[in-house]
């Protein structure tokens, strides 16, 4: 397990999270690994949290709040934590995405967040200038954390269309991306969610330049976030709005259909991304 150190529980609100965990324990004379058996989860867990090295699941969180006594104090700490994994102009988009009763998105470069996995998205975020593990490590349950719309009682529709590229970037390990691939399948059998793919025979695209989510609300205008290698950009304007869902339905109308996408995504994982 990690070695114990001095934190400063106001660096962050993981580091406080984490403080505050290891003064519970501690107080209630219990170790790292007596917590992690009685949470089941592994102490070095715990003291990677404790750290500030990694975020707590909510289901881990919740198990804490049931051992350590605390009235749910670190089930309320998980939004605070999710926050501030967060970019700054992408909270207004994260507010969007949790009120949408449906969700069109296009991706020509990476899986759409909503559908990485976490050692995915935990690659993407690691190949970032100056971002640290700790950093990446909470960007990535940041994003996965986000999916829980997706299975929530009334959850939104989602259409995602994606470039076959997609499917052969080597974004991380081949296990991990045989992994993604596969959750990719999974996904697209249910009910509220529809996967398709641009095979690469399609050729140019309008959308190749960069993805988009459109979102529509129940008693509002859709909303717009397109992606930019700097900040995303979160629109309602209905020009902007117009002008991109005719995109989206160009691009989709190239896009194979939603069996045809499933048996391709079977054929990239069993061919580029076998197990050895």
């Amino acid at each position: 397990m990690p070695p114990a150190r001095d934190l400063d529980s106001g660096a962050s609100p993981l580091a406080y999270f984490g403080a505050e965990l290891r003064h519970l324990r501690v107080k209630a004379g219990l170790s790292q690994e007596q917590v992690g058996e009685a949470v089941f989860c592994s102490g070095s867990l715990i003291g990677l949290i404790e750290n500030a090295k990694r975020s707590p699941s909510p289901d881990l969180a919740n198990r804490c709040d049931e051992l350590l006594k605390t009235g749910g104090m670190f089930n309320r700490m998980l939004p605070l934590l999710r926050s501030a994994s967060h970019p700054s102009w992408f909270q207004s988009w994260v507010e969007v995405e949790r009120t949408a009763h449906s969700l069109r998105t296009w991706e020509p470069i990476v899986v759409p967040g909503l559908l990485q996995t976490k050692d995915y998205a935990y690659a993407l975020f690691a190949r970032y200038p100056g971002v640290t593990p700790e950093k990446a490590e909470a960007s990535a349950m940041a994003r996965v954390e986000r999916q829980a719309i997706l299975h929530q009682d009334e959850p939104p529709l989602l259409w995602a269309v994606i470039d076959e590229g997609v499917l052969h970037r080597p974004i991380a390990r081949p296990e991990v991306m045989r992994a993604q691939l596969a959750t990719l399948l999974t996904m697209a059998q249910a009910p509220n969610i529809t996967l398709q793919v641009v095979p690469l025979s399609a050729g140019t695209s309008c959308g190749l330049a960069a993805g988009f989510v459109i979102a529509g609300v129940r008693g509002g205008a859709d909303t717009v976030y397109l992606d930019s290698a700097a900040a995303g950009y979160v629109t309602g304007r209905p020009d902007d709005v117009v002008g991109i869902t005719h995109m989206y339905e160009q691009i989709r109308a190239d896009a194979l259909s939603g069996k045809e996408s499933v048996s391709l995504l079977e054929k990239v994982m069993d061919d580029r991304w076998a197990q050895t």
